[in-house]
């Protein structure tokens, strides 16, 4: 009994090693936010494990999916420009910033209450997971270069989808993007940010396998924040 109880104890040990290496592994490669994104996040709340950006409640939730790896700070500049102008952020945090980890996050935050969802990158996809599910307060879908897959079909959705990539996005997979349209409705709202890329629709430095951006990070997150506020108050109100 000694001898299984030892067994028992080293195998448990060493579970949790692999899992601590795991984590500190994946928070070093974390991408951080920068100080004009911490700047632009010191008037937050946090609510329900989300980074909350006041706006008026009485208008849907915005619910926000970040990229993978991606500090949620990091989208700051142009979550704090859309709750300017009257919509509410929710940026959601997820066990090791993976928003694969928990595709059902943005429930809290929703309630059953109207709301738009968005997510960057594998954030969108994993958006879409949960609009398929939680269909009945949807009010709109955005994807900053992203796509939904199989799990996401939105092809039958009755609300607005707007899909906005960038012209230099080195990590962007074209391909899936482009088969991945079948699954979204045919009224779908196509934009591309001339010049940006993938790393532009945050504010975290730079991407690896990214290509370089022609124009500002600051510029391109002025033009997510009005391509996006254009759409909401079109779309939505």
């Amino acid at each position: 009994m000694k001898k299984f109880t030892k067994w028992i104890l080293t195998i448990t040990i060493g579970i949790l090693l692999i899992v601590a290496a795991t984590y500190f592994v994946i928070k070093n490669k974390e991408y951080q936010p920068t100080n004009t994104a911490m700047n632009a996040s010191s008037t937050t709340t946090t609510v329900d494990n989300s980074i909350k950006f006041q706006g008026d409640d009485t208008r849907p939730a915005v619910i926000f999916y970040p990229g993978a790896l991606v500090e949620p700070k990091s989208y700051s500049v142009w979550a704090n420009e859309v709750s300017k102008a009257g919509y509410s952020v929710y940026i959601v945090r997820f066990p090791l910033d993976l928003a694969v980890m928990n595709a059902n996050a943005a429930k809290k935050v929703q309630a059953n209450k109207p709301y738009i969802i968005g997510g960057h990158s594998l954030g969108g996809t994993m958006a879409a997971r949960y609009a398929v599910k939680n269909k009945k307060e949807l009010r709109g879908i955005f994807f900053l270069a992203s796509y939904p897959e199989k799990k996401g079909n939105l092809r039958h959705v009755k609300v607005p989808v707007l899909s906005i990539t960038a012209s230099q996005d080195g990590v962007l997979n074209k391909g899936n993007y482009n088969k991945a349209k079948k699954l979204l409705p045919a009224s779908t709202k196509y934009l591309v940010i001339n010049g940006g890329n993938h790393a532009g629709f945050g504010s975290y430095g730079k991407q690896k396998g990214d290509e370089e951006a022609s124009i500002k990070n600051s510029d391109q997150q002025k033009i997510t924040a009005s391509l996006l506020i254009h759409w909401l108050n079109s779309k939505i109100d």
